[in-house]
């Protein structure tokens, strides 16, 4: 076996690094290698575990701040009840009289008292301790339906937190099992085992067991919390920001596959024009930017209509873009078909300049393999 120069040549007879078509069993193989290597892997399920705690938790915090009553408590007697009933934040504790209403007042059990006065417009009185209660009043008040020509939206917070939670889940879930596929080929190249490999199987068929391990393992994670998230929704009463969220989240499970794929098959590629776990990093930073830029991007511009519409047509940020364009009510329902049709069309090209990259570079040790050199083949 010669590894002088750039070129390995594995001594079985069928070690083509492209090789044929391999059977779908052998391509399940390795991927099932993967699945056992990451479960196996203590790392990996502390991270895991971690990251499914703190989706949780949010999810649970929320829930609790929401569930927290901001109403203001009111006295209310006899008829005076409808009345509050109707009027929003206010909560009304009963009371037997106006007398009773009056000690509830005085004591600072409730800020104000609302009772019955036929002698008024309204048909009721509000009795306070020392000053006149401003939001009891503004919360009586009766305003004639007002129409918005300009709606201000939904809440800039709200907005954040959603962009941020797509934007974390994409990019820790592609750096974390995109890094692993990277260190998994070097490894396999750096010890020889690949050759061994190569000597049963293609080079396509190990790329595509690798990243199809891989992602299975993503869309299950990606699925246990979207899992986890629904059910603390419903557990915390949540349900009109569920309902909001429904339809985004499933988008972004569809575009999180599909990207995902494109961003494992570039992650091997580019891993495999190295023979050193310690040129990994700088192997595959130009697809951490890729992964990088819409974290950052879908945080900073995450009510742009301009940038994330943008956004939601360039591929390797169609997974974060489009999902808030949904969420955000400013897509027409024929532009995340529209793009889901360009992300394929971008993977499968870049599955199979990665295919290509990958088989023409794999035996080779030494000196990082040129681009050039490995797409000439």
């Amino acid at each position: 076996m010669t590894t002088t120069g750039t070129t390995v040549s594995a001594t079985a007879p069928n070690a083509d690094p492209a090789g044929p078509a391999a059977p779908r069993g052998v391509v399940w193989l390795v991927a099932e290698r993967e699945i056992i290597s990451r479960l196996r892997s203590k790392a990996f399920l502390v991270s895991t575990g971690i990251l499914l705690l703190a989706v949780l938790a949010s999810v649970l915090v929320g829930g609790i701040v929401s569930g927290i009553d901001h109403s203001t408590k009111v006295a209310v007697v006899g008829s005076a009840a409808s009345v509050v009933d109707k009027a929003e934040g206010l909560k009304g504790v009963e009371a037997a009289d106006t007398s009773a209403a009056e000690k509830l007042v005085r004591e600072k059990k409730v800020d104000a008292a609302v009772v019955p006065d036929e002698s008024a417009a309204t048909k009721v009185k509000v009795i306070a301790l020392d000053s006149t209660p401003s939001d009891v009043m503004q919360a009586l008040s009766v305003y004639p339906e007002v129409q918005l020509l300009k709606p201000a939206g939904q809440n800039p917070l709200l907005i954040y937190f959603v962009a941020l939670g797509f934007g974390i889940v994409f990019f820790m879930s592609a750096m974390t099992f995109g890094q692993t596929i990277a260190q998994s080929v070097v490894e396999e190249k750096q010890t020889r085992v690949v050759e061994i490999l190569l000597s049963t199987i293609s080079a396509r068929a190990l790329m595509t067991g690798k990243v199809l391990g891989n992602s299975i393992m993503a869309f299950a994670q990606i699925a246990v919390m979207a899992l986890l998230t629904t059910g603390g929704l419903l557990a915390t009463g949540q349900k009109l920001l569920l309902a909001n969220l429904g339809s985004s989240v499933v988008w972004f499970v569809v575009f999180f596959a599909i990207g995902f794929i494109m961003i494992a098959a570039l992650y091997a590629a580019t891993a495999a024009l190295v023979s050193r776990q310690e040129d990994v990093g700088s192997a595959t930073a130009p697809v951490m930017m890729l992964v990088l830029l819409p974290y950052i991007l879908v945080i900073i511009f995450n009510n742009n209509p301009a940038v994330l519409a943008v956004m939601s047509y360039v591929p390797f940020s169609a997974p974060v873009g489009m999902p808030m364009r949904l969420f955000l009510g400013s897509a027409a329902w024929w532009e995340p078909l529209l793009s889901l049709v360009v992300l394929l069309a971008t993977t499968a090209v870049v599955i199979a300049l990665g295919s290509r990259i990958y088989s023409n570079s794999l035996l080779r040790t030494g000196a990082k393999v040129k681009l050039s050199d490995a797409l000439k083949g």
